[in-house]
């Protein structure tokens, strides 16, 4: 087979946080991936420390990336064209990825694509059930963004925002609310487990940006954050236990609430029959069972990546990768600049030229 004929073998390459993944994609299939992460070393600040995380991937790049050749059963050379986050993300962070990412580009001389990690989120459910459908509305929710986003081609097209946090995303009111409950970091797992034990009925919190008027696809999380807060100082002044699993299982419910109806109500406002979930609050078994049971009810195809795929990974920067080549989209040059404030316009970073945002 001569090399123009050979398929595509795209190496992902992530590090927008404190995770430092890579994953090699062809053909829409994952082949292997390498993920470490740097989460136990920012848990005693209960937050990701930038350079913390910079370090951590330092460190991390060389053995994931063997992991993930391992994993796949290919060689370096084997590689064919490179994919990386250039943004968003904490800058010092993706700036080590996108250098990596460079560096492999340029030893092997292949094409570079510059991704943008939220088309990444959304890419990564392909790789578990096929391409998405010609017109589907993605919920992205994560520990730094909750986005309705309506999505047809992703490669090709312009992606278009329903509505974004106005404040915290929902996976950072899990990490603030699991600190005020004693629960530690990373507060989505945590807070998980402890509403096993809850009752999701037991306390009130409000669901914000629900009334009639409000903007339909606008989510906020700071208000039920602090309900919570109030609720734990009340008790604590009255020198009353905080029922924490009660607490954690309310607040847990209250978001699911609010991210299902909105992302929905966007379904069903679009005339659409599919809606995906993606990104690392998508692991959340309360989120994944109230979905599905009210995508049942609604008659909506409901479509959540495995667990695996759910959390940053270069898995799903690969998976993009590999749509631009199989798109015939140009590449990136190896002078991108890490971007780690990118607008969500289109997957690829910069823009291309003639894209219209």
């Amino acid at each position: 087979m001569s090399q123009s004929a050979r398929p595509a073998v795209v190496l992902g390459v992530e590090s927008s946080c404190d995770e430092t993944g890579f994953g090699i994609v062809s053909e829409g299939r994952l082949l292997g991936q390498g993920l470490a992460s740097s989460a136990a070393q920012h848990a005693e600040f209960g937050g990701v420390v930038p350079e913390i995380a910079a370090r951590a991937h330092l460190d991390a790049a060389a053995p994931t990336l063997r992991l993930a050749l391992a994993d796949a059963g290919v060689e370096l050379g084997d590689i064919t064209h490179v994919a990386a986050t250039s943004g968003p993300g904490l800058a010092t962070a993706v700036h080590v990825g996108l250098a990596a990412a460079k560096s492999i580009a340029w030893a092997l001389d292949v094409p570079l694509y510059g991704v943008h990690h939220l088309a990444g989120h959304a890419a990564a459910d392909t790789l578990a059930h096929g391409p998405l459908p010609e017109e589907s509305i993605i919920l992205i929710v994560s520990g730094g963004h909750t986005s309705i986003l309506h999505v047809r081609d992703l490669v090709r097209d312009p992606i278009e925002h329903l509505g974004d946090t106005l404040d915290d995303a929902a996976g950072e009111a899990f990490d603030k609310v699991a600190r005020l409950l004693g629960l530690g970091y990373p507060g989505g797992p945590a807070i998980s487990r402890a509403a096993l034990e809850g009752d999701p009925a037991a306390f009130s919190f409000p669901r914000a940006m629900l009334r009639p008027g409000d903007a339909p696809y606008t989510f906020s999380f700071s208000g039920l954050k602090t309900a919570v807060a109030r609720t734990v100082e009340t008790l604590e002044r009255a020198g009353e236990p905080v029922p924490v699993a009660d607490i954690a299982a309310s607040f847990e419910q209250a978001a699911v609430d609010v991210l299902v109806t909105k992302s929905l109500r966007a379904v069903q406002a679009k005339g659409l029959s599919t809606l995906v979930i993606v990104g690392g609050v998508a692991a959340n078994a309360r989120l994944r069972a109230v979905a599905q049971e009210r995508c049942d009810a609604a008659g909506v195809e409901l479509r959540i990546p495995p667990m695996s795929l759910c959390t940053d990974n270069g898995a799903m920067i690969a998976a993009v990768g590999d749509l631009l080549v199989r798109s015939g989209a140009g590449p990136s040059s190896l002078g991108i600049a890490a971007d780690p404030s990118a607008v969500l316009h289109g997957a690829q970073l910069p823009l291309p030229e003639g894209f219209a945002a």
